[in-house]
């Protein structure tokens, strides 16, 4: 049985990747995810913030006193050898250090700036690839849709400028002309896009009147409108697919693969059940593909895409029309 694949130019034994999380912070717990069968990891995100925030900090230091007298910048080092949170780039290298799979470093920001050399900086301590977490709300009214695209646009093209490596870029499905946005970004130069980030969205506390965190983790039911979208982009575009958000069993994997991912990204089910079960799903997997007959994930790949399926249309807006047509409500 043949499970391996492809995705951003790497070599997978399979098409399971565990995706950023808390888990991703221990080295101990990546070998387990190696041990257990994933093919690669996307280690937890270096966020944008943290970089600017350590910038600002060594900045002050740098400039503190500068006006009591000439010489006193001269007493400290260049600013960047020592800017930023350098304990994440040292992860990486232990964690290469420790497992022989392919591991994806993530950085989290949507703005351009000095914080992309951080970009190299990561693939400088060994990361195989780069993983971009954006994560974005145009909550300025005056701020227009083409401006955001923009963002992204930009984005893709510093960092691909500035590295080797390969890059994906996790989206939000948050966009008017979602298939013209992902040609867009596969043309700015990304190797990989994936389906969907997930937005946490904050709860009321009506005691305290205060906004609190609520963070709720994904169902299966999160699958399908990630299924659609890969669905309708397989075939359309260069970059790579991957699917994140709603893969909990071997059944999930199977119709992402179908759809036209590349790989699946799991957190919450592991979160749920545990690094362990990881091998669960791959077992799963297997067994399934031998009933049915399958030789390899390959043989898979895109089979429910829509260049593949004989109603396509399925997939657009005929679906919405039936459905909501044949909903037959139980009233009491």
């Amino acid at each position: 049985m043949d499970l391996s694949t492809t995705y951003l130019g790497l070599q997978l034994k399979n098409p399971l990747v565990p995706s950023a999380s808390p888990l991703m912070r221990k080295v101990d717990n990546i070998k387990r995810m190696e041990d257990a069968g994933a093919s690669a990891v996307v280690l937890h995100s270096l966020f944008e913030e943290e970089i600017r925030q350590a910038s600002q900090e060594i900045d002050h230091y740098l400039n503190y006193g500068a006006e009591s007298f000439w010489e006193a910048l001269s007493y400290f080092p260049d600013v960047d050898l020592r800017i930023g949170p350098d304990s994440y780039l040292d992860h990486i290298r232990k964690v290469k250090a420790a497992v022989s799979i392919p591991v994806i470093g993530s950085l989290n920001g949507v703005s351009t700036g000095g914080w992309i050399n951080y970009a190299k900086k990561i693939q400088d301590a060994g990361a195989d690839a780069l993983e971009l977490n954006t994560y974005y709300i145009a909550a300025e009214p005056s701020q227009a849709s083409a401006d955001v695209e923009q963002m992204y646009l930009d984005l893709v093209r510093e960092i691909k400028a500035s590295i080797r490596i390969p890059i994906a870029i996790k989206l939000s499905h948050q966009f008017s002309a979602f298939a013209n946005m992902a040609r867009c970004l596969d043309q700015a130069g990304a190797n990989g896009l994936i389906l969907f980030n997930r937005f946490y969205e904050p709860d009321f506390d009506l005691e305290n009147l205060e906004i609190v965190p609520d963070v709720k983790l994904s169902t299966p039911y999160d699958l399908r409108i990630r299924l659609r979208w890969i669905a309708i982009l397989y075939g359309n575009i260069k970059a790579d697919l991957a699917l994140t958000g709603g893969v909990h069993s071997a059944t999930d994997v199977i119709k992402a693969v179908m759809a036209g991912a590349r790989v699946a990204m799991t957190t919450s089910a592991v979160l749920e059940h545990g690094i362990d079960y990881l091998g669960k799903i791959l077992h799963d997997l297997t067994v399934w593909m031998e009933e049915h007959e399958y030789e390899s994930v390959k043989q898979m790949h895109g089979s429910m895409s829509q260049r593949a399926v004989a109603q396509p249309a399925a997939l657009e807006r005929a679906n919405y029309m039936r459905v909501l047509r044949s909903y037959e409500p139980q009233v009491i």
